[in-house]
């Protein structure tokens, strides 16, 4: 059987390979990631056979009233203290997956690439080796693909014959995507609850620790700390630049440090892709553990830093549901699927192009329930699990925003209070040291005196890190070193309160 031609069909195919890639999330090495099977002698013509796999065991549904994955659940865990770890699957059923499905990334990535090898495709997708080696002698078999010569022990170099060719593009219509296998969505479901922040019950220190770069009155700490503990919903409100979207981001610090997610789901024949580089935290993969030192880690999940999503003005109904690229045929998952095991904060909120009202209403059953239901591509409805603090941060008017009923359900209403003086200072000595800048309590006391007494201004907790960047701009400019003096205090204070209130203490232009 002939491979098909790389100037024709397969030019094709490979219209948009950055679309293919795109769909990856990421791209592979491919290096040997996985144990092969039983070797086979190439000279031969034999196919490597796996190891012989031993009976995964009854796998709970996701309708188990614990939530919890059973022992022996490649979604890992049992239940327990014991820290989830995903573990990698010894069978397509144990890893939930179709035949087919992983025919089809087989195919794509064939076509792709034009010949790899069988640890090459098991590298790309994330599969055992053992798993992909099954699939690939069925391929074979059905002579969908070919060998191009040999591996490495046990391996061969395979290519696509122009059957499979024809099969890969097929596949490819309904869906460009060839990376990382998914993990089925009741997998996933069953990692969450094993790693939920309700069973996160942060200390004391635990606080002290994330909060410590922060300057906080004791009255606030203490109600953060048990809002943070309840694993319940806040809302943060006050003036301002007083540090509430930065009080949100830390949040997440309290709860632990990392989860597993997938970097993708599959619900019936549709793929979600999870893992977002660009709000999740990967951490490095570790090397595979000797052989005989127990099961791998399912390179299908990534983990990542305990997730913080920050939605501000931008947020729209659309980014709560599946979103589909109709040219990939990809759904990417909404916020509070990317949020799950973390911190949801809803910045500036009263501030959507959707009314407060159309957002409150559509958290109400997930601040509740816990769960969520989100549409399909076919328009089926699925349930997925709501797992994060969510949390409302606003400056304007809670009680023109929210009416009681949602209040009821956001126990903790937390005012973010301007700074008291003391606290001013003790903010200011912080940012001054890490920017480097000499101070001094006189220089200090000028600009409480001069800039805010006088002038009746509130502080806020923005203002000296504020200033103090003005301060270090002016005295760069000016090829001086860094140091508060009082006429770089008074060109910071026209600089930045000029139009906020009415204007800053008039301050000539420094000499030349």
């Amino acid at each position: 059987m002939k491979t098909p031609s790389p100037g024709t069909d397969r030019t094709a195919f490979r219209k948009g390979p950055a679309e293919m890639m795109d769909g990856c999330g990421e791209w592979p090495s491919g290096g040997a990631i996985a144990a092969p099977g039983q070797p086979c002698d190439p000279a031969n013509g034999l196919e490597p056979q796996p190891a012989r796999q031993q009976d995964p065991g009854p796998v709970r549904s996701s309708g188990d009233p614990s939530g919890l994955p059973a022992e022996s659940d490649p979604a890992g865990g049992n239940g327990s203290d014991i820290p989830f770890v995903p573990r990698e699957p010894d069978s397509l059923a144990h890893a939930g997956l179709t035949e087919g499905l992983v025919e089809s990334l087989i195919l794509k990535f064939l076509a792709y690439a034009a010949t790899a090898t069988g640890r090459d495709i098991a590298g790309q997708i994330r599969l055992p080796f053992g798993i992909v080696g099954e699939v690939l002698r069925r391929l074979k078999g059905d002579r969908l693909v070919v060998y191009k010569g040999a591996g490495t022990v046990g391996d061969f170099l395979y290519a696509p014959t122009e059957a499979g060719f024809e099969r890969a593009r097929l596949h490819s219509r309904q869906c460009t995507y060839f990376g990382a296998a998914p993990v089925p969505l009741d997998q996933y479901a069953r990692s969450v609850s094993a790693q939920s922040i309700h069973r996160r019950r942060p200390t004391m220190p635990d606080l002290r620790s994330a909060f410590g770069d922060l300057v906080l009155g004791e009255e606030l700490f203490y109600q953060l700390g048990q809002a943070i503990s309840s694993g319940l919903g806040i809302f943060l409100y006050g003036s301002p630049g007083n540090g509430k979207t930065s009080i949100a981001e830390r949040i997440t610090r309290a709860l632990g440090e990392t989860i597993w997610i997938p970097r993708a789901l599959v619900v019936g024949n549709e793929i979600i892709r999870l893992f977002d580089p660009s709000s999740h935290e990967a951490l490095p993969e570790e090397p595979p553990p000797r052989p005989g030192a127990g099961r791998r880690v399912d390179r299908r999940w990534v983990q990542i830093q305990r997730p913080t999503i920050v939605a501000g003005g931008e947020l729209t109904m659309d980014l709560l549901d599946i979103t589909y690229n109709p040219a990939m045929g990809l759904g990417e998952a909404p916020l509070q699927l990317k949020s799950n095991g973390g911190t949801l904060v809803i910045d500036d909120f009263g501030r959507q192009r959707i009314t407060p009202a159309e957002l409150l209403n559509r958290w109400i059953v997930p601040l509740e329930k816990r769960y969520d239901f989100l549409n399909l591509r076919t328009g089926r409805k699925v349930q997925v699990p709501v797992d994060q603090l969510i949390v409302f941060s606003t400056n304007l008017e809670p009680r023109a925003l929210v009416d009681e009923a949602f209040l009821r359900r956001i126990p903790y209403k937390i005012d973010v209070a301007d700074p008291t003086e003391p606290e001013f200072r003790e903010l200011f000595k912080r940012v001054a040291a890490e920017m480097g800048i000499a101070h001094c309590a006189e220089s200090i006391d000028y600009l409480l005196r001069r800039h805010y007494h006088e002038t009746g201004r509130p502080m806020r907790f923005c203002h000296a890190r504020d200033l103090l960047n003005q301060v270090r701009i002016y005295c760069e400019f000016l090829e001086r070193s860094l140091a508060v003096t009082r006429e770089a205090l008074d060109m910071a204070a026209k600089n930045y309160f000029a139009i906020m209130d009415g204007g800053g203490i008039p301050a000539g232009l420094p000499p030349r």
